[in-house]
């Protein structure tokens, strides 16, 4: 009875670890001092920037390089400002070096404060991208900001799924440690010799 409900509770724990995943995904715990994934409005106002590829790498966040191209690519843009939502913003994603467009999005208002740019086909080609992006006042000044990435090369800019397999892994061994004798009684033999060299 005590190793069954051991079991049930280690369980609701895993299954909770999966899914807190999700809440991670978006930046986690990185404030904006170490946070690699913004890009400077005006001094000391940022846009917070992250990449997905959910089809091709569902738990996985990019910055700098995304892995792959022509697959479903969304960019998700935070403003981290207020004074930022009540403007409208225009986005435009360019093939660099030869300035090439390979999306636009013409100037809308977000008072979410988040913006989600979907990219069906993701982009054509590997190489150097620039997003663009322009925010217009109401007395007709525009902010320009600038965020290079490669796509086809890079890799996840977030190792936090790994760290999360493993911890889900040492979870599940540890609860099948507690709740079955003949593993524990092997676990303990191997920590014996191990103790003895």
């Amino acid at each position: 009875m005590r190793n069954s409900r051991i079991v049930r509770k280690g369980l609701l724990v895993l299954w909770g670890l999966f899914f807190s995943s999700a809440l991670w995904a978006h930046g986690g715990a990185a404030g904006t001092d170490t946070d690699q994934c913004k890009f400077e409005l005006e001094k000391d106002h940022w846009i917070h920037y992250t990449a997905y590829q959910p089809q091709a790498y569902p738990a996985e966040e990019f910055c700098g390089n995304i892995p792959d191209t022509a697959t479903l690519t969304q960019l998700v843009f935070d403003y981290q400002d207020q004074r930022y939502r009540g403007m409208a913003v225009e986005f435009e994603v360019t093939k660099e070096p030869e300035g090439k467009r390979v999306f636009f999005q013409g100037a809308e208002k977000h008072k979410s404060g988040t913006v989600v740019l979907s990219l069906p086909q993701g982009v054509p080609e590997q190489g150097k991208y620039l997003i663009h992006i322009t925010l217009l006042q109401d007395n007709g000044e525009r902010l320009d900001a600038h965020m290079g990435f490669k796509a086809g090369a890079g890799q996840p800019t977030s190792k936090g799924s790994m760290g999360l397999y493993a911890l889900v892994l040492f979870a599940g061994l540890y609860i099948l440690y507690l709740s079955n004798a003949g593993f524990k009684r092997q676990i303990d033999g191997l920590l014996g010799k191990a103790k003895e060299f």
